[in-house]
């Protein structure tokens, strides 16, 4: 340019202050020729130096290619439910996009069709799998489903974007593994295990331990000594599925192990079997520590308990945890972890052979009965006992809050009634229709108050007595004028647990009823919406139940065509894995 600085030799931060001061206030580094005004120079200058910023630039050495993605040999998805993946993942309707009070949440509905989808076995859609990942890296309690729906091709993927790391460093927790122990080698799995990622290694234990444990196991003991502490832990806590006596000798050795956390978890799993050493030298322990005597007026027997006075070094090696937490005093934490550890048919064996009904009816003195139920509750737990459980949850008809008659030890409690009871925990122990059948019998001579957490073990769908004492249950609170948001985490439950056969049985609590004078303002719509929304989940789980059996290609979709650029544009068969 004449009388100037050509544009490759101002520069750029010249330009730019140029710009943003403006010509008025600041004169352009560059001429301006005739016929222009000093912006149009300066826009001039700056596009012919982008050009030549760009030109200068010297091409970088192009990056190797990725390894081919592997193959995935499960059958796609119906059309149908592809295109309902698409909508879920997108969450359309959800929280936050104007979508009506009464609609469904689609985000809720995720981890049920990730579940059915998995167990049809149908691999996920390649183009889907970034939306896939990018929904298990948002919410954790997705990503052992997620997983194992991504498959091998989800790992793949998930190696070329760091934001995605998560799916690398643990298993799936389906017993996916990525190679598939009945159609692999041995001299493959042993490759797999000494080169593969951890949650490759994670994933392939999972899957021997399911076909054949005593293998499993060894393979695990092959690079024991040299694991991190970290993956030991990991390692440990995946015996928990298919544990057998045959795992005893290696779960001795670990007893004796450097970390801490491996110690604990090995003496929990050796607790867990009954026949082990460990719960021997946990019975010699407590022999003589609870034992029966007469009552003063000599008309039955009672408990008494002498707790530890010390943890020596044997308990610390079987697994007592010395220091107790914060406000727990010593003895009764030492006594816990005994009684914990102790098998409970032994209890029946030194009381003169009652059952654990007549055990539990027993009263305990000096106070020490919570801390001895509540780790006979543990023990039953851990140990897979229905005969405990049953007996420790006692009837359902008693009051949550009220603890067993234990004579003299009642007077005794200064701890909150009945805290040494976890019913959700024994429940876990009980068969599902057994279970679903307490709780209802809780629910209809208590409410929902108190249900929560009992509602969570029971199992999905809700069997008949069990949904049908849930709505009764909510159409009570409704015509008693109760406030609808109280029950918002139940009613949620509701949408995702209920049998979705019942939502042309559910319509009728739909209907706005007159409002009362004694109900809460507003009260009345909200329950009618509340319920709207549950009838409308549950014909929803039935569509995606329908989709994903492939009975439902041609229906209608009640949240709205799916945008085919949403949905992954193109079939599997012609989307690129680059």
């Amino acid at each position: 340019m004449p009388g100037g600085a050509a544009p490759g030799e101002v520069s750029w931060d010249d330009l730019v202050a140029a710009a943003l001061l403006g010509t008025d206030r600041r004169r352009p580094p560059v001429p301006v020729g005739p016929g222009q005004d000093a912006p149009t120079a300066l826009l001039d200058a700056a596009a012919l130096a982008t050009v030549a910023r760009r030109a200068g630039l010297r091409p970088a050495p192009a990056r190797p290619e990725p390894e081919p993605a592997p193959a995935d040999a499960r059958p796609p998805l119906p059309a149908a439910a592809r295109r309902r993946l698409a909508l879920l993942l997108a969450d359309r309707g959800g929280p936050g996009q104007s979508a009506p009070r009464v609609a469904p949440d689609l985000t809720e509905l995720l981890p049920q069709w990730l579940s059915l989808a998995n167990g049809h076995g149908y691999r996920a859609p390649d183009a889907l799998l970034p939306a896939l990942l990018d929904a298990a890296r948002a919410r954790t309690d997705l990503r052992p489903e997620a997983l194992a729906f991504a498959g091998p091709r989800g790992r793949w993927l998930a190696r070329l974007n760091p934001e995605w790391k998560f799916a690398l460093r643990g298993g799936t927790g389906r017993g996916a593994g990525p190679v598939p122990p009945d159609a692999a080698s041995r001299d493959e799995v042993e490759k797999l295990w000494q080169e593969g990622l951890f949650a490759e290694r994670v994933s392939l234990l999972a899957a021997v331990r399911q076909r054949d444990p005593a293998a499993g196991l060894a393979l695990l003991a092959g690079s024991w000594p040299t694991e991190r502490a970290e993956d030991r832990l990991m390692f440990l806590d995946s015996l928990r599925d298919h544990l057998s006596p045959g795992d005893e000798p290696f779960l001795e050795q670990a007893l004796s192990d450097r970390s801490r956390n491996v110690r604990a978890t090995a003496a929990e799993l050796l607790a867990a079997l009954p026949g082990s050493a460990l719960a021997g030298r946990m019975a010699e322990r407590m022999r003589t520590r609870v034992r029966l005597e007469p009552l003063r007026d000599g008309t039955g027997p009672r408990i008494v308990v002498d707790a530890p006075e010390e943890c020596d070094s044997g308990m610390e090696r079987d697994g007592v945890v010395p220091t107790p937490p914060a406000g727990r005093g010593e003895r009764s934490w030492w006594l816990g972890q005994l009684v914990e550890a102790t098998p409970l048919s032994r209890w029946t064996e030194w009381f003169g052979g009652r059952d654990p009904a007549e055990i539990v009816a027993l009263p305990v003195a000096d106070g020490w009965q919570p801390d001895l139920h509540a780790a006979w509750c543990r023990a039953a737990v851990r140990q897979r006992d229905t005969e405990w459980s049953r007996a420790l949850l006692g009837s359902p008809a008693v009051p949550p809050t009220t603890p067993p008659a234990s004579g003299e030890a009642a007077l005794a409690v200064a701890a909150p009634a009945a805290s040494w009871r976890d019913p959700a925990r024994l429940l876990s122990a009980l068969p599902p229709e057994e279970r679903a059948g307490w709780v209802a019998e809780f629910i209809a001579a208590h409410g929902l108050s108190d249900a929560f957490r009992l509602l969570g073990v029971c199992a999905v769908p809700w069997a008949e007595p069990l949904g049908r004492a849930v709505v009764d249950a909510l159409d009570i609170a409704r015509d008693a004028g109760s406030y609808p948001w109280s029950f918002s985490g139940v009613m949620g439950l509701a949408e995702r647990c209920l049998d979705p056969a019942q939502a042309d049985r559910l319509q009728v609590l739909t209907a706005i009823p007159d409002e009362s004078v004694d109900s809460s303002p507003g009260a009345v719509g909200y329950w009618s919406e509340a319920f709207q929304r549950l009838v409308g989940t549950l014909r929803l789980r039935a569509t995606m139940r329908r989709e994903l059996d492939g009975l439902a290609e041609d229906t209608p979709d009640p949240a709205g065509p799916a945008d085919p650029e949403a949905a992954g544009g193109t079939d599997d068969s012609t989307a690129s894995d680059d």
